[in-house]
């Protein structure tokens, strides 16, 4: 199995920044996908941004150009690098880890933007 924990949350103004993190520990795989989704208040879990082991990053278009997703493979850490934060930006991120066998979700962590 493999453990989630994410950190870097918090309450920032619109057009700032934050950065969040995600950890992963236990069995790895070699291959996977880390991802990071969110939740607003009221509203379904949508999709953010992934990357595949090998680097390649997709985003949702709403992020696209202001979130950098990255992942540091030696620390089993993925990142999510958020700038130009606007107030819809507001929900509980969620990292997720994604392999052929077996998926799971972080604890989650509230990003607030004040506006």
């Amino acid at each position: 199995q493999v453990q989630l924990v994410e950190s870097g949350g918090g309450l920032v103004q619109a057009g700032g920044s934050l950065r969040l993190s995600c950890t992963a520990s236990g069995t790895i795989a070699s291959i996977n996908a880390m991802s990071w989704h969110r939740q607003a208040p009221g509203k379904q879990r949508e999709w953010v941004a992934s990357i595949g082991s090998g680097g390649t990053t997709n985003y949702a278009d709403s992020v696209k150009g202001r979130f950098t997703i990255s992942r540091d493979s030696a620390k089993n850490t993925v990142y999510l690098q958020m700038n130009s934060l606007r107030p819809e930006d507001t929900a509980v991120f969620y990292c997720k880890y994604s392999s052929a066998r077996y998926d799971c979700w972080g604890q989650g962590t509230q990003v607030t933007v004040s506006s």
